[in-house]
């Protein structure tokens, strides 16, 4: 069984995800590529993450490719997550996942409006149907206005008004409305997109859209299989070799699943310090080392969170920069792994800390990434959507 060491993991991970200086690019969309998706949850990390794998590019080069060219797209796909995609993916991400989750999502709602609906009809009986005839109406709102924001659909259309009480005799309970709920099936059922937000680039406040005005010819439909198969393919050229947990946590899937989508690719077993990983046949070749190279990576920057076990970059620092649900904070990187994590504070400045002594080159690479990663936000702040220990301590 071949043995791949942690270093040349690292190696791969620094030319691959665009960390080392020799891999980066102001492309966005290869950045995207690279990455198989970016993490979208928080909004600031698109552009932040974009940030740390370019060189000249600016916050205006990421609203390009997402709303002028159109050659990315928000969408809802690998555990329920938000992620920005290269719009030649989004048919795989429909079918491999999006197209479940929607059905998931819809049958979810129902069951929480049948529960808990305000000043019910008696004549609803079947809530499941019901909510399919608000997606229909919802849409045929959207299509008639061409872009709305939730509000200015909830004010157009009436079925969007039902209120319901989510969680019935709780006292943190308060009637909710159900517009949310219903752009969110149809944004997983691939029909509306989300547009440009309402503010700068940290906003999340999104127009809508149908899908045919970003994708004139909507997303392409393919077999579900087929299109899980191409995923894992691409997650393996962006993040193996890995143990095949990491992929089944990744992707979301049933263990089943990622079985049956590894099967027709031709993958190779590798042994990675004691635990079995598995990496595309031709992709054995040993990876060269780059020149070692310094990152600030954002909250929920998709390298941290491509792999579910993390202790060959991530060392003894998981308590200091995730959250109790796993969300990673700001990190600092090294060669390959983090040494530490930052935070933008109130006035702008980027505050740095390191968690081991990584020596004086990492420490003086890792400043000027922080005035490069300073000038980026510009007059811009931008707290995390998910806090962690030192990130609230740096900002304090």
């Amino acid at each position: 069984m071949r043995s791949i060491s942690v270093a040349e993991r690292r190696a791969r991970l620094g030319r691959r995800h665009r960390l080392a200086a020799m891999s980066r690019t102001d492309d966005v969309l290869d950045i995207a590529r690279s990455m198989v998706v970016l993490h979208a949850t928080d909004p600031a990390t698109v552009f932040l993450s974009v940030a740390a794998r370019s060189v000249t590019a600016a916050p205006a080069a990421v609203e390009r490719a997402l709303y002028d060219d159109r050659t990315l797209l928000r969408m809802l796909a690998m555990r329920r997550t938000m992620f920005v995609a290269p719009t030649d993916l989004v048919p795989v991400l429909q079918a491999s996942t999006a197209d479940a989750l929607a059905v998931k999502q819809r049958a979810t709602y129902a069951r929480l409006i049948d529960r808990g609906i305000l000043d019910r009809d008696p004549g609803l009986t079947d809530v499941l149907a019901w909510f399919t005839e608000v997606e229909e109406a919802a849409h045929r709102a959207l299509l008639a206005r061409g872009e709305a924001t939730g509000a200015q659909l909830g004010a157009a259309e009436p079925l969007l008004r039902t209120r319901v009480d989510a969680a019935p005799g709780k006292s943190y309970s308060k009637p909710t409305g159900i517009t949310t709920w219903v752009l969110v099936v149809l944004g997983c059922a691939g029909r509306i997109v989300r547009g440009r937000p309402n503010g700068s680039w940290t906003s999340s406040q999104y127009k809508w859209a149908p899908v045919e005005t970003w994708l004139p010819d909507g997303i392409a439909p393919m077999p579900a299989d087929e299109a899980r198969t191409a995923l894992v393919e691409r997650w393996l050229r962006a993040f193996g070799p890995a143990p095949a947990d990491d992929l089944k946590w990744w992707t979301g899937w049933t263990a089943a699943q990622v079985k049956k989508a590894l099967a027709p690719l031709d993958v190779t077993e590798v042994d990675l310090g004691g635990t079995t990983g598995i990496v595309l046949t031709d992709d054995l070749a040993p990876v060269e080392a780059p020149e070692p190279w310094a990152a600030l990576l954002p909250a929920l920057d998709p390298t941290p969170m491509g792999w579910q076990e993390r202790g060959w970059f991530l060392g003894e620092h998981r308590a200091a920069l995730f959250d109790r649900n796993g969300n990673v904070g700001p990190t600092i990187w090294w060669d390959g792994r983090v040494v530490g994590g930052w935070a933008q504070r109130p006035d702008g400045e980027i505050a740095l800390r390191f968690l081991e002594d990584a020596g004086a080159e990492a420490r003086a690479a890792a400043e000027r990434e922080a005035a490069r990663i300073a000038g980026w936000y510009g007059d811009v702040r931008a707290i995390p959507r998910f806090r962690t220990p030192l990130e609230r301590e740096l900002t304090a």
